[in-house]
C-alpha cells in the first residue's frame, strides 16, 4: 500500500466522519427546535426565564434571526459554495453547509432571550390539544418533506457516500410526488406551522415566529428565481399549476410531463 493511496483513503473517512458529524448536529437542532418551540422544561426554551431587560432582550434576538438569516443566505450562494471548494472537497461542500446552519440554530436557541408578555393563552379543552396536534402536524410535514425529495441527498450524507464509494455523484432530479404535486414548498409550510402553533403565545415568540417567516417568504422568492431559471419551462409549467404553500381545492396532483434536469426544491438560494 502505496503513501498515496494510504492518505486518499485517510481522506474518505474524513470527509465521511465530517458529513455524520454534520448529520448528528442537525439531528441535535431539529430535537432541540421541537423542544424549544413547545417549552420542554429539559431544554432552554423560547419563552424561558427571562436573564434580561426588555431593551437587550430585544437586540439580542433580532441578532440571532439576523445570523441565522445571514448564514442561511451567504452560504447558499453560488460564488460562496465555490470558494468554500477550494477550501473543501465538493463532497463535503453540502455537510459544511448543514454543519453552519446547525450550528447557528443552535446558537440561536441557546442564547435565545425570552420575553413573556402575553400576546394570548388558550387554555380550554379541546383547543389546546388541537392547536399541540396541529404542531406536531407541521412537524411531520417538515420532516416527511426531506424524504419526500432525497433526505440524504439533502443533508450531505449521500455525497460523502459517493466520495468514500468512489462513485460519480448526480444531483438528484426535480420531483413533483407527494406532497410536491399539491405544494412547491411542503418544507416551508411545515415550518410556518410549527413557528405558530402554540396555545401560548408570547412577544418573544411572535417575534420568532414572525422573523422566521419573513425569511421564508424572502427565501421562497429568491429560490424560485433560481429554480425557474435552472428547469425553464417545465418548472414554470410546475409552478402555474401548484401553490406555494396553500393548497388549492379542486387542483389535482401534477405530473410532471419529463424528468428535468436536477434540482432539490427543498434548497432555499435566498
Amino acid at each position: 500500500m502505496t503513501a498515496e493511496s494510504v492518505a486518499s483513503r485517510s481522506g474518505r473517512v474524513v470527509v465521511m466522519a465530517y458529513a455524520v458529524l454534520a448529520y448528528a448536529t442537525f439531528l441535535v437542532a431539529t430535537l432541540w427546535a421541537i423542544g424549544f418551540l413547545s417549552d420542554w422544561p429539559i431544554v432552554h426554551t423560547i419563552d424561558g426565564s427571562p436573564t434580561r431587560s426588555l431593551w437587550l432582550a430585544v437586540p439580542v434576538d433580532v441578532g440571532l434571526l439576523l445570523l441565522f438569516a445571514l448564514q442561511h443566505s451567504v452560504m447558499a450562494r453560488d460564488g460562496v459554495k465555490q470558494r468554500l471548494e477550494r477550501l473543501v472537497p465538493s463532497s463535503a461542500e453540502r455537510s459544511t453547509y448543514v454543519f453552519a446552519a446547525s450550528v447557528v440554530l443552535v446558537l440561536v436557541f441557546g442564547e435565545w432571550q425570552s420575553l413573556p408578555a402575553s400576546i394570548w393563552r388558550v387554555d380550554v379543552s379541546p383547543w389546546t390539544g388541537a392547536i399541540w396536534v396541529a404542531y406536531g402536524i407541521g412537524w411531520l410535514i417538515t420532516i416527511a418533506a426531506t424524504f419526500m425529495v432525497d433526505h440524504w441527498d439533502f443533508l450531505g450524507l449521500r455525497q460523502a457516500m459517493s466520495y468514500v464509494r468512489r462513485l460519480h455523484y448526480a444531483p438528484p432530479s426535480f420531483t413533483a410526488r407527494w406532497l410536491y404535486a399539491w405544494i412547491r414548498h411542503p418544507m416551508m409550510l411545515g415550518l410556518v406551522i410549527v413557528f405558530w402553533a402554540t396555545p401560548y403565545m408570547t412577544v418573544g415568540h411572535l417575534l420568532f415566529a414572525g422573523g422566521m417567516t419573513a425569511y421564508i417568504a424572502v427565501g421562497i422568492r429568491f429560490e424560485e428565481r433560481g429554480l425557474r431559471k435552472q428547469l425553464g419551462s417545465e418548472y414554470r409549467d410546475y409552478a402555474a399549476r401548484v401553490p406555494a404553500i396553500v393548497p388549492r381545492r379542486h387542483v389535482g396532483a401534477f405530473r410532471p410531463s419529463r424528468r428535468p434536469p436536477a434540482a432539490d426544491p427543498c434548497r432555499s438560494d435566498a
